[in-house]
């Protein structure tokens, strides 16, 4: 079959041999005559599948051994309740810095449920269009913790670097660009990430979370909101979701094999840069509005002369099997999402259609 140029913002593509692996076992995983779907989250053969998801994990991203490795459920906007919940007592403050709507989501939830504090927006007229400075942040030295949002998928912005937050534990949503390189887990208090961008399907939560942190958090909280259960079951309290994490399993296990982050790292900055080329190459006709400094390479957004011309464009592309160009619906415009999985060819493609597109125009 003919694989689709799959330009989806999340959930998104997945490695093809990740995939083929997966057809391979659906049916007998093993030799058990049973699919990994089928088989106990308590049984050897999961448990096996589990630890070495969690091993891979570790050695991709070079997690310290003092740090916790969990997989849990309800997604990023779970965890944007969850951390509030474990690490902001009462008579404590959280920083918040806003870069976009998954951001502000994060803040505004947070606000449900303690004292939060914007330390720096980038907001102007509804929209996001760069990272703030580090003379920016206005943190407190006694905050609970630093909340960011490493990459922002609507507009198209996203960190590259971590600001500085003193002796205050910084705090990551990391869902839309986790793996996409190498990262400094050991700044971080805890990293969060959905895994349906770059590391797996849907219904899996990657936590990264410095163990001292976690034994010192909140009690007081419903048993399964803490941290700490998941983490004193190796994240099997209650049952996972174990195809998930199988195939997260594999997409783990194929990055090791094409040479880990360093690879993957090299083949999206190649992609990403291709395709900002493109654009800036003729910008009478396409424009980017993010500041060059903050341009992610995960999601690419870029706008037409006209709302009409990028209906246009979409729909053709669509029929070109260029899949999911469309950008948001409050932000309009394209937005071309080159995660992980998304190959090298299908950039190619697009920025010729592009060309092709641009001279129609």
């Amino acid at each position: 079959m003919a694989r689709a140029h799959n330009f989806n913002a999340g959930p998104a593509g997945l490695p093809l041999p990740a995939l083929e692996r997966a057809q391979r076992e659906l049916i007998d995983f093993e030799g058990t005559g049973m699919s990994i779907m089928e088989h106990s989250h308590r049984g050897k053969a999961y448990e096996a599948v589990h630890n070495e998801a969690i091993a891979l994990t570790r050695e991709l991203l070079g997690v310290p051994d003092d740090y916790y490795v969990l997989f849990l459920q309800g997604g990023a906007s779970l965890q944007f309740a969850q951390v509030p919940m474990n690490f902001l007592p009462a008579g404590k403050s959280a920083d918040y810095v806003i870069t976009g709507g998954w951001s502000e989501k994060a803040y505004q939830e947070a606000q449900r449920l303690g004292t939060v504090r914007v330390a720096a927006t980038t907001e102007v007229n509804k929209a996001y269009t760069r990272i703030p400075r580090q003379d920016e942040l206005k943190l407190d030295p006694d905050a609970a913790y630093v909340h960011m949002t490493s990459n922002n998928t609507l507009f198209g912005t996203q960190w590259h670097w971590l600001p500085d937050t003193g002796k205050v534990p910084l705090i990551s949503d990391m869902s839309s660009d986790i793996m996409w390189r190498k990262v400094d887990v050991a700044k971080h208090a805890l990293i969060y990430a959905g895994a349906q961008k770059n590391i797996g399907p849907s219904g899996v939560v990657l936590v990264l979370a410095r163990k001292e942190y976690v034994d010192n958090a909140r009690k007081d909280i419903p048993t399964i909101l803490r941290y700490a259960t998941h983490a004193a079951n190796n994240s099997l309290y209650n049952t996972p979701p174990t195809f998930g994490i199988y195939l997260l399993r594999n997409v783990l296990a194929y990055t090791k094999e094409i040479g880990g982050l360093d690879e993957v790292e090299r083949r999206n900055r190649k992609k990403g840069d291709l395709l900002y080329t493109a654009i800036d190459e003729n910008a009478d006709f396409f424009r980017a509005p993010v500041a060059k400094d903050s341009r992610s390479y995960m999601n690419i957004v870029f706008r037409l002369p006209t709302e009409e011309l990028e209906k246009k464009f979409v729909s053709e592309a669509t029929k070109a099997g260029m899949i999911g160009l469309a950008g948001h619906r409050s932000t309009g415009g394209i937005r071309a999402s080159l995660y992980n999985a998304v190959p090298y060819e299908s950039v190619s493609k697009l920025v010729d259609f592009m060309k092709s597109f641009a001279k129609q125009g």
